[in-house]
Formats: C-alpha cells, structure tokens, sequence
C-alpha cells in the first residue's frame, strides 16, 4: 500500500482547507492508477481513518491506497483489519523512542527509482 498526505501535519480530514481537499483527491487518484497498472491489480481501496475512534493512529491525515486483486481477502471487510494493523505498524515506525532498523539508503533508492518510473 502507500500512503498520500499532505506536507503540512492537520490532524482531521475536516480541518483541511477546500483547496487543499482539491489537490489531494486528484493525487491519490493518479497515484492509484500507477499502482493499479504496476501490481496488475484489478482494483483500489482508498481509506482514510479519520480520529482515532475510526481507528487512526499517527495524528496527520492521510489516504491509503492499496491495490486489490480478485481472492487477495477471503472476506472483503478483511481489508479493514489490515488497514489497522499497518495503521498501528506505522505509528510504531514514527515514534522515535522505539528501536527500530532504519532502511538502508540503498533499499531507499530502490524504492524510490521503482515508484519514480511510475510517475515519470
């Protein structure tokens, strides 16, 4: 999956300006057809967990996207639990009082030349 959020840290989807709602919309949807094309999925979940009673976890408003394939849940509700362990894994990688293994520069190139191309 990837995540789209804005620079600036709002904490509430209702807090953005109208303005900025327009730019991130249409970014998630390019976004989204890169990934759709580059997994060969035939399918998008885009999701926003809006305050931690919808169960968001890192307080700055941001939109998943995952690409979806035909069978990739048993039940498609499923996605939603999924959503909120990653939601859970990535506040842990954010909290910097915790340990963790920072990726390598190399690992962060590869990464980022793969989804460059996407977008070129």
């Amino acid at each position: 999956h990837v995540l789209v959020c804005i620079r600036r840290e709002v904490k509430c989807f209702i807090d953005l300006t109208a303005d900025v709602v327009c730019d991130l919309w249409p970014t998630a949807k390019e976004v989204g057809g890169c990934l759709e094309r580059h997994h060969e999925a035939s399918s998008l979940t885009f999701a926003i967990q809006d305050e931690p009673q919808a169960g968001q976890t890192v307080p700055h408003v941001h939109i998943f996207i995952l690409p979806r394939k035909k069978g990739d849940f048993e039940k498609n509700d499923e996605i939603h639990y999924a959503i909120d362990l990653k939601e859970k894994e990535l506040k842990e990688k954010l909290d910097l009082d915790r340990e963790r293994r920072d990726r390598t520069p190399e690992e962060m190139d590869l990464e980022a030349d793969e989804y460059r191309a996407l977008f070129s």
